[in-house]
């Protein structure tokens, strides 16, 4: 079933630690074995030196930012060199536009702090209750996502120039065309020589709307999980 697979990509919030928490002892030593027998590469939607450090510097290269940013371990100074790390202007006051028109249709005009986020990257966020909303009130908005999946494709017509996703308790992510996680995988392949069969991907976040959505719905071969807790057992077949 795996014979062809060189090369195991993952994301890593919800699928190898819990959201934005260290690496617990038990995914070290999975991701130990696995680098054992295959390369291992983090596909994230975060930063790349976040996503490092995160991992408590384990030695991994990293895609950050959807592609926009790639981060190769050096295995002498033990820590990222960041190889890419493009960025695209934001045309501010047309995002304040587009995302005002979308709070006055579906009535989230009551927020507390910015209206939207920008990312240095020129990613954006879209955050329903605010950039200062209470984290509580936050992670109760809409833990089943339905509230946001709702309108999610008239996000995605309004903001037909980026990729959109359900982003992390109360918030709509995007990031610049054609960036998404499939477009750097396969971005990645290309520089490396890798056909996609070659390439297990594994994550989480494989829904409508999700950040692992493109790469679930493509011809990657991919490995679901819906606990982060469970991604020790779930990969004891690939070290098999």
């Amino acid at each position: 079933m795996y014979k062809n697979i060189k090369l195991i990509a993952m994301d890593l919030d919800g699928t190898l630690t819990q959201h934005k928490q260290p690496l617990e002892p038990a995914h070290h030593e999975a991701l130990v074995a696995l680098s054992k027998k295959y390369k291992l590469l983090m596909a994230g939607a975060g930063q790349v030196m976040r996503v490092f450090n995160q991992l408590g510097q384990f030695p991994i290269d990293i895609i950050g930012n959807y592609g926009l940013q790639y981060g190769k371990y050096n295995t002498e100074t033990k820590t990222i060199d960041i190889l890419r790390d493009d960025s695209f202007p934001v045309d501010q006051e047309e995002a304040e536009r587009r995302v005002t028109m979308l709070r006055e249709k579906y009535g989230y005009t009551d927020f507390t702090g910015d209206n939207v986020e920008y990312h240095p990257s020129g990613c954006l966020t879209f955050p329903l209750l605010g950039t200062k909303a209470n984290p509580a009130d936050k992670l109760a908005f809409d833990p089943d996502r339905k509230k946001r999946r709702a309108f999610y494709q008239d996000v995605v017509e309004t903001f037909h120039d980026y990729n959109v996703f359900v982003g992390g308790s109360s918030s709509f992510d995007m990031s610049p065309k054609p960036y998404n996680k499939y477009y750097a995988l396969d971005l990645y392949c290309k520089e490396m020589g890798l056909k996609h069969e070659n390439v297990l991907y594994i994550g989480d976040d494989y829904g409508l709307g999700g950040n692992d959505e493109s790469v679930y719905l493509s011809d990657f071969p991919y490995l679901t999980i819906d606990d982060y807790r469970d991604f020790p057992k779930l990969v004891q077949p690939l070290l098999d």
